[in-house]
């Protein structure tokens, strides 16, 4: 299917007219920790597929598992567990590779293949990810791993930048040979296969530049810097964050930085995001986003000292379930004032995204940006609350097809990088981000001891099976 649409794209474009000889570079970006299989053999059909036919025609027999694990998956429970303990723990695992064992991560999705189906797995020449699949495509050969997509597979060890052969070892036999060496994020893989400039057009002499995953591409679409932090205040909220010194942790991810091999991002997500703002407004503010507005206006930063935690869903930042809500004597309430909610809701939200973005090793910098994006980006009201907490400016920014510009941003980048260029330099005319607000005076003093106490209280809110099953 994926082979098809990559056929679909380009026979549109070719009929539309677009001159493919004026390319210099490609990449690309792939859903990160999705895995494609390849069959014994398969490298020589990639490298010589007749340029008469489309592509998937020539490769349908080339995949030995036909139906793709994705970042969906959440089967692999066991396999997670027995990655963790031969490592020694998930506090372990995510100091080797990042992130503690996910269901969805690579190594997880591979461990289950091959104990489920062992002569599927030894039937594997190579194990691409969604994004080095669609680099091989173009380069009629199999294409590195980049660090950064590589980092979201409980396999990569994120400070050497070399697969662990513990992690390996625990999840398939003879795994580092069909996952080839990883390469850095901006490394130029070779020119374009033959194919691409037999049937439509391209350039002989056009770079195929590695491609990653979603999420750095996005980092990359965005242009973050070192200090800054995105955020994306969606369904569920999003944070990408540049680090210098990252101290992994059991929730968050830590990845390679795909524009920066020396620095790296993190990931937090927070799943009561939007809709818990909308089921607040409907409740507090006659579902007006004005009224909504008008109340955060009306309260104080720091709201006096009343603290909430609001997840209707099972949060995963941290985990937790319910509305809990204290006042300034830490005592918990059964309710607050409407207005009293709203603050506490958005102050409550923002201050948990600070904090666990500090457990990852960010760091507030004098010239840290907040770039924000999505639907409660809009709202100035919230953002100033944002930009209080975080004691920083607040830019907006439009992220419609982030990943997809990043790759763009990524294949100019390939070009010079060898050169030391950094990507800021090469996308220094790109249109700036919008400055939105600016911390209020007097911010910080009022929530750094709210910080404290937000932490504090985050202990006596985090989900507890053994207390819940009493408590009922």
């Amino acid at each position: 299917m994926w082979v098809k649409a990559l056929d679909l794209i380009l026979e549109k474009m070719k009929s539309l007219g677009f001159n493919f000889s004026q390319v210099r570079a490609l990449s690309g970006a792939g859903q990160q920790h999705g895995s494609v299989y390849w069959k014994k053999g398969s490298v020589q059909i990639l490298k010589n597929p007749s340029s008469e036919l489309p592509l998937h025609q020539s490769l349908k027999a080339c995949f030995s598992v036909s139906n793709s694990p994705i970042w969906m998956d959440s089967s692999t429970a066991s396999q997670c567990s027995a990655l963790e303990k031969a490592v020694g723990g998930a506090q372990h695992l995510a100091s080797i590779t990042g992130s503690r064992a996910y269901e969805r991560f690579t190594g997880n999705q591979i461990a289950k293949i091959y104990s489920q189906n062992p002569e599927v797995y030894m039937e594997t020449e190579r194990i691409s990810l969604v994004s080095s699949f669609a680099a091989s495509l173009f380069l009629g050969a199999y294409a590195p791993i980049d660090y950064s997509d590589g980092s979201g597979m409980n396999l990569l060890q994120i400070w050497k930048k070399v697969w662990s052969v513990s992690c390996l070892d625990a999840c398939a036999p003879g795994l580092e040979e069909k996952l080839g060496c990883p390469v850095p994020s901006h490394s130029v893989l070779g020119p374009i296969s033959p194919y691409y400039s037999q049937r439509y057009g391209f350039s002989p002499d056009c770079k195929i530049v590695a491609f990653t995953g979603d999420n750095p591409a996005s980092l990359a679409g965005m242009r973050l810097q070192e200090g800054d932090i995105a955020i994306s205040l969606g369904t569920s909220d999003t944070l990408f964050l540049w680090i210098q010194e990252p101290t992994p942790a059991l929730e968050g991810h830590i990845l390679c930085n795909p524009v920066d091999s020396q620095t790296y991002m993190a990931l937090l997500c927070f799943k009561n995001g939007s809709l818990m703002r909308e089921r607040i407004r409907d409740d507090c503010a006659s579902g007006s986003w004005d009224e909504f507005s008008k109340a955060l206006s009306s309260t104080v930063a720091g709201n006096n000292g009343n603290l909430g935690f609001y997840f209707d869903v099972m949060e995963i930042t941290p985990e937790a379930v319910g509305i809990h809500r204290f006042n300034r004597d830490n005592q918990k309430v059964s309710d607050f004032p409407k207005e009293v909610e709203i603050r506490a809701l958005i102050e409550g939200q923002f201050m948990a995204k600070r904090i666990h973005a500090e457990k990852l090793g960010y760091k507030v910098m004098p010239r840290t940006r907040i770039l924000a994006t999505g639907g409660a980006s809009h709202n100035k009201k919230i953002l100033q609350v944002l930009s209080d907490v975080f004691n920083a400016p607040v830019y907006t920014i439009d992220t419609a097809n982030s990943a997809c510009l990043g790759s763009a941003y990524r294949a100019i980048h390939g070009l010079v990088a060898e050169m030391n260029v950094s990507l800021a330099d090469v996308v220094k005319l790109a249109p700036e981000p919008r400055l939105a607000v600016t911390p209020t005076a007097g911010a910080e003093e009022i929530y750094c001891p709210l910080l404290k106490r937000y932490a504090e209280l985050e202990q006596k809110v985090v989900y507890n099976p053994t207390s819940s099953c009493l408590a009922k």
